[in-house]
């Protein structure tokens, strides 16, 4: 199915949706993962993002979500400054990940606060993007949906635990997926909701005491 949007492409500053709407977006969901502004980050660029990349601002747009901008922030184009003038260490490195990874990938580990996180994400054109790795877990997170990231404990119970304090607040799920590497290790948890979730019910869920990290990520594109 094509929408107006994949015809059109999304309101942006240009002039690539792909190297620019798209790569924003991606800084923008590592920036909500790290809880914040990173302080430090490594920002690798993978096929057409190394080639291209800084011909067409994918480096500019990348250091604007990170600092919060959205795609049609007329200050994307001074985020490179911008990044320097606050003092925040933002490296770019070109690199090649794996054959089947999409042209248009990033892998950005950043740190804020002494919370560091590792993502792996494409942009898929028109704005569009799938983030395909967090911290070394597979996820499927496209933005479009307010959605929660958690890790927790392998626990009997505690997806119904999560849902139903999400109920309790009369936020209804959308769809949940649930990864992990080991029985009884650690489990990475990704819950798209209808609507955001309230400050409240993300942070009873973070108080739970088999909850490693919680973030709730805001909708950044349609």
């Amino acid at each position: 199915m094509v929408s107006i949007l994949d015809i059109i492409g999304p309101i942006m500053v240009g002039p690539s949706s792909s190297h620019t709407a798209g790569a924003c977006r991606l800084g923008l969901l590592t920036r909500m993962l790290v809880g914040g502004t990173p302080q430090r980050a490594r920002i690798e660029l993978h096929g057409s993002f190394a080639r291209t990349g800084e011909g067409h601002g994918t480096d500019k747009a990348i250091a604007g979500g990170l600092l919060g901008m959205r795609p049609d922030d007329e200050r994307l184009r001074d985020a490179l400054d911008i990044m320097e003038r606050e003092g925040l260490d933002y490296a770019f490195e070109k690199t090649s990940l794996d054959d089947d990874a999409h042209p248009n990938t990033t892998r950005i580990t950043a740190m804020h606060d002494g919370f560091e996180v590792i993502v792996v994400g494409s942009s898929l054109g028109a704005g569009r993007i799938r983030l395909t790795e967090v911290d070394g877990f597979p996820v499927d997170i496209s933005g479009s949906l307010p959605t929660l990231v958690l890790v927790a404990e392998d626990r009997p119970g505690s997806v119904a635990r999560i849902a139903g304090l999400l109920a309790d607040e009369r936020i209804n799920l959308a769809t949940m997926r649930l990864t992990r590497k080991e029985r009884g290790g650690d489990a990475f948890m990704v819950i798209e909701l209808d609507d955001a979730p309230s400050v409240e019910a993300t942070t009873r869920i973070g108080a739970l005491d088999w909850v490693r990290w919680v973030r709730a990520l805001e909708k950044v594109g349609g």
